[in-house]
């Protein structure tokens, strides 16, 4: 008998982390900077203090999930098991959505950032080049996408911390210095708006639930993982703010979209500022890894299941025990970077993000609160309170997301719909006449 082939489990919570935190990027902190600035007014501290308070809740949802559903489907195994297989396809179908668009996005931002270094070579000669090593490392196994992650995170971390010295050292002391906190009161409506944007940056922790088959010890791993990677973040991205803002209280920028490099530049120079770039390039190569890492993961699940082709997208190399057919399938939809727009590709995550987040916090509630009755007092907190807390945000954010992200999500939920029911009806059609024709001998038998 041929032995099944299946994912090689052998991931540790250090490596498992280092690829939430890759997917999720702690760099991409200065490349939003200067939108989320501008929209907080300058209160920049107490609007990414906020975010952490608002993504804990969705984080705990995907922690208590992963420990009740340890499988590598994420959001759509989740969905499915605690409330039905459709909306559980609807769910898989939108978070494909966020998870097809990420790599695009860093092929996409690769090209950009290294023709503007090298502006001899066009930018769809690096988009093509990180398309092939993407999917070498992929093929070659999760191991070694998570040694890669792991060193190149370490890399963001400690510049993120040489960063935060430069802007201790040359700070002067708080006398005359606006302080953080101190006007929460009067400024509420407009850390919302700055909070809407910079939940953006923890996009990319619940990726690491596609990785449980992969992970040694999933119901106790991935939990843990999923919370250290937001406290990770959040410390990151809070004491760099708190830095910023009493070093530089009125900040002005020549270009938002630019706002991290010229922030580099005030603190340390052309030297921080080289330094920041090619960090920065290291980062987006990581996020790009673990997006087709993630993205092949939760086909692999979708063809296991049979809702997508199994025999293609179901199926695991022998030797190397990943889904090399998805590998490559997601490298050439990859290459939509070298026509499709950056905001585009960011309206389309954005969507798929938000909508899986939004379901896995109702399915908290379905599955612990309404199925397995857990009403304690402390359980109502868990279960139903933290869970509700979550999605309401979330689907305030969605609200925010601009009418042609909303409709373009809309057409491919359809689109995904419309597929699921002509597949199941077409399998409930082929099982009907199955059934039928296993039957007739036993008809002319009784005869």
């Amino acid at each position: 008998m041929k032995q099944e082939v299946t994912l090689r489990q052998s991931l540790t919570l250090v490596q498992v982390v280092a690829l939430g935190l890759a997917w999720m990027t702690p760099m991409i902190y200065f490349s939003v900077f200067g939108i989320a600035y501008d929209a907080s007014k300058g209160m920049i501290t107490e609007a990414y203090s906020l975010s952490v308070v608002a993504i804990f809740f969705t984080a705990y949802s995907y922690s208590v999930m992963a420990k009740v559903f340890p499988g590598s489907g994420s959001s759509y195994t989740y969905v499915k098991k605690s409330m039905h297989p459709i909306p559980g396809f609807t769910v898989g179908w939108a978070i494909l959505l966020d998870y097809l668009f990420s790599p695009i996005i860093a092929c996409l931002t690769f090209g950009i950032y290294l023709h503007a270094q090298f502006p001899a070579v066009p930018a769809f000669v690096w988009i093509i080049l990180l398309n092939i090593v993407l999917a070498v490392v992929n093929i070659a196994g999760i191991q070694f996408s998570a040694s890669l992650s792991k060193l190149f995170v370490l890399f963001q971390i400690i510049f993120i911390a040489l960063f935060c010295a430069y802007l201790i050292k040359g700070f002067h002391g708080f006398e005359g210095v606006a302080q953080p906190f101190a006007n929460l009161d009067v400024g509420l409506p407009t850390i919302l708006a700055g909070a809407s944007i910079i939940c953006f940056s923890f996009l990319g922790f619940d990726t690491v639930s596609t990785l449980a088959e992969e992970t040694i010890q999933p119901k106790k791993t991935i939990p843990r993982a999923i919370m250290l990677i937001i406290l990770i973040a959040s410390v990151l991205y809070v004491v760099t703010s708190y830095l910023i803002q009493i070093s530089y209280p009125h900040l002005t920028f020549v270009n938002l979209d630019s706002a991290g490099f010229e922030l580099m530049k005030m603190a340390g120079g052309a030297t921080l500022g080289a330094i920041f770039t090619t960090v920065l390039i290291f980062a987006i190569f990581t996020q790009g890894l673990t997006s087709v890492t993630s993205v092949s993961r939760l086909l692999y699940v979708l063809g296991r299941d049979s809702i997508l082709p199994k025999g293609f997208f179901g199926k695991l190399h022998p030797k190397y025990r990943t889904p090399v057919n998805n590998i490559v399938l997601v490298s050439i939809v990859s290459l939509l970077a070298l026509v499709i727009s950056l905001d585009m590709a960011v309206k389309f995550v954005s969507f798929g993000a938000l909508t899986s987040f939004a379901f896995v916090n109702l399915s908290v509630i379905a599955e612990c609160y309404i199925k397995r009755r857990q009403r304690s007092l402390k359980q109502t907190f868990q279960y139903l309170v933290f869970p509700l807390a979550g999605a309401s945000f979330i689907v305030w954010l969605i609200t925010l997301l601009d009418a042609n992200a909303l409709t373009l999500g809309c057409i491919w939920l359809a689109a995904g719909l419309a597929y699921y029911l002509f597949r199941t009806r077409k399998s409930r059609s082929f099982s009907a006449s199955a059934n039928l024709f296993d039957g007739a001998p036993a008809a002319i038998k009784s005869e």
